[in-house]
């Protein structure tokens, strides 16, 4: 049969298609193959990566744990020589040790790429990978000479994390528990020297400690011991940062062993303070930006702004938490939430833990911010809480501060081998230790002179040289230290802050006891015992009233700037904002009535006694006292008599007006208190 040449020419180009679908259709399925290969080797990844995530969150556990049975022993023991912190950093620098050099590394699949025409690094990328788009984030500066010693270990990857954790998770619970367990009677009672000791005290030790290591720096450059550029700008930076005390240690054993409670006082109130000043202090040292070429020069209108965003930084940050505390208070007050304790206590966690990233939302600092709404929460929302409520928020941050603390504290030892920037230079850090105890020395022993020209009880030199040696450094210097690591400058800053760290815990921490006993320091004593009289104070004389004799001294010996608010809050701002104090419509004027009957709350006519919260050492209520001066005496319903007074038994609030009474007559001459049975005499010179 003949095959006409049309079709024949088709039928020869057959095999030719054939032979191209058979390779489209072979091309497909290596493409599809490959495309599966590629799935599952995407999944594998993420798969190995969160067993390493598990592992690394487990290694930390296990840590916790291991410090916790081990602080047990030691306590059982009686140890005193090494506290929880230092214990929690030699485990984590074993740890460091057997990641660093016990786990092999990954195989090694970083490479760089060139961006010649690009002037700036870029926070995120998108890489195309045949027709396949990547993320990259930025992860920091290497320099030239390290591109190939990049860390190829994906474990030390895991366990190295973002300085952003540090800040948003793991300080709120440690400032807010020292703002809502602050002792405040023996707070208040030296806030004065706590305040200058905290401000005063952290500027002079940040400008000595800048100053001496600008020298440093100077002799490091001479001796050729200096590979990059380090400003002056640097240096007081460094001060900021290492001026943040954080005594941890050394209270430990005070509160163990029941120290002087005044010395504990002053270390706590100057820590808890110190710590947010130094904050603000370092943020206000970036924000120095001179004018003209070089901005490292100093620049007086540079220099007060920098003082002007210190200022706004912490009176706004003040400001926030006090209103979070205030508000939590309110909504604690006028809701019905007390008949839930779990919602109860939720919120409150909740509104706390806010104040922190609202206040760093908005540009302020949230460790200001914090602490504070800590101290109003305590002051105020407490007082609202049911009685589970206040038992669960004192447990949960109690525990919460405890192992984010020793968190931290274990992550220090880890990083001295995870880190991949350290920069140690012997000179440094030699000047860094010099600089840190001239800097204490002048912000110790100066001030406390001229405290004591205005403070009735002086701080002794015993108490002077036991401040001297607790300046340790801990969580707040590591955590600042550590948030910019991008410079050579702050490399070697952050690798000399952990040596400091390590120094002062082990060494200085291990030496608490035995400076306490060579300095004669009183131990084993009662946190409510007062110190003894003396002839310049008032005196007890008769009775049988220790408790109101105790409120009447800690009011007396109160630090000037808090009288200035006690009868304010005691009658407006505590009854408004809780169920304590005097009903509203005893302390408003008549025409406010409305406004005082709808703000009191209805238990305060119930409540008999009228604050129950744990500083109710600095009120003198109506039915504790009477008050006597020449032929007169106003008695506790606030009529007035002759030189006999009589209080009931029962010390109930008849009429608040004498609270009016009792502030206007105490400006008068040295008068006479009668406080339920026990006959008090003192003069109306306060202490500063």
């Amino acid at each position: 049969m003949t095959v006409p040449g049309p079709l024949r020419r088709r039928l020869s180009l057959l095999p030719l298609f054939l032979l191209a679908a058979g390779g489209l259709r072979a091309a497909e399925r290596s493409g599809s193959s490959s495309s599966a290969m590629e799935e599952l080797a995407t999944e594998k990844e993420a798969e190995e990566s969160h067993r390493q995530d598990s592992v690394s969150l487990l290694t930390f556990i296990l840590l916790l744990t291991l410090t916790i049975l081990t602080i047990w022993l030691f306590k059982h023991r009686r140890v005193r020589f090494l506290h929880e912190t230092g214990l929690a950093m030699i485990y984590g620098l074993i740890v460091g040790v057997i990641l660093r050099y016990g786990t092999p590394s990954s195989s090694g699949h970083d490479k760089p790429f060139s961006c010649s025409q690009e002037d700036r690094p870029f926070t995120t990328l998108l890489v195309n990978v045949s027709g396949k788009f990547f993320e990259y984030t930025l992860k920091g500066e290497i320099s030239p000479g390290k591109i190939h010693n990049v860390e190829q270990n994906d474990m030390l990857r895991k366990v190295t994390f973002d300085p952003e954790v540090f800040f948003n998770i793991l300080l709120p619970p440690i400032i807010f528990h020292a703002g809502y367990s602050l002792k405040k009677r023996h707070f208040f009672r030296n806030l004065g020297s706590i305040l200058a000791y905290a401000f005063l005290g952290t500027a002079v030790s940040c400008f000595i400690i800048g100053n001496l290591m600008y020298g440093v720096v100077k002799l490091m450059k001479l001796v050729g011991q200096l590979s990059d550029k380090f400003y002056y700008t640097d240096c007081l930076l460094f001060g900021a940062i290492i001026s943040a005390t954080d005594p941890v240690t050394v209270l430990a054993i005070f509160n163990e062993l029941h120290a002087d409670v005044d010395l504990y006082a002053l270390l706590f109130g100057e820590s808890v303070l110190n710590d947010a000043v130094a904050i603000v202090l370092s943020s206000s040292i970036v924000a120095y930006q001179p004018t003209g070429q070089n901005t490292h020069a100093f620049d007086a209108a540079a220099f007060f702004k920098s003082v002007g965003v210190f200022l706004g930084i912490f009176s706004g940050s003040f400001m926030m938490g006090a209103v979070t505390g205030v508000v939590t208070a309110l909504v604690t007050k006028f809701t019905k939430l007390h008949c839930f304790p779990l919602l109860e206590t939720a919120l409150f966690f909740l509104m706390s833990w806010s104040t922190f990233l609202l206040a760093e939302a908005c540009g302020f600092t949230g460790v200001v911010a914090v602490l504070f709404c800590g101290i109003t929460q305590a002051h105020y929302t407490y007082n609202n809480l049911s009685v589970e409520s206040r038992s669960r928020t004192k447990q949960l941050f109690e525990v919460l501060h405890f192992l984010a603390e020793n968190f931290i504290f274990s992550y220090m030892g880890l990083a001295l081998f995870t880190f991949q920037k350290h920069i140690f230079s012997p000179v440094f850090i030699i000047g860094a230790f010099i600089a840190i105890f001239l800097g204490r020395a002048a912000h110790i022993y100066p001030l406390s002179f001229l405290l004591n020209l205005g403070r009735r009880h002086k701080i002794n030199w015993s108490f002077q040289h036991m401040m001297m040696f607790s300046g340790l450094r801990g969580a707040m210097a590591f955590a600042l230290a550590i948030r910019d690591t991008a410079t050579y400058s702050h490399q070697m800053m952050f690798s000399t802050t952990l040596l400091i760290v390590f120094f002062t815990v082990w060494i200085v921490g291990g030496g608490t006891t035995p400076m306490l006993s060579w300095l004669n320091i009183r131990v084993g004593v009662d946190p409510d015992q007062d110190p003894p009289p003396t002839n310049d104070s008032f005196q007890v004389l008769q009775g049988d009233g220790p408790d109101s004799a105790r409120r009447n001294r800690t009011k007396q010996e109160s630090a000037w700037l808090f009288r200035l608010w006690y009868s304010f809050d005691h009658n407006y701002l505590k009854p408004i904002l809780t169920h304590s104090g005097p009903p509203l419509t005893t302390t408003l004027p008549s025409w406010c009535g409305l406004i005082a009957r709808c703000l009191t709350s209805p238990q305060v006519y119930d409540n008999q006694e009228q604050l129950r919260e744990e500083d109710s050492d600095f009120i003198l209520n109506d039915g504790d006292l009477t008050v006597t001066y020449g032929d007169t005496t106003i008695t506790a319903n606030g009529s007035s008599g002759p030189h006999t007074a009589t209080t009931s038994l029962d010390g109930k609030r008849t009429k608040s007006s004498s609270e009016e009474a009792l502030e206007r007559d105490l400006g008068a001459a040295d008068h006479e208190v009668t406080s339920r049975g026990t006959r008090l005499v003192f003069p109306l010179e306060y202490n500063a």
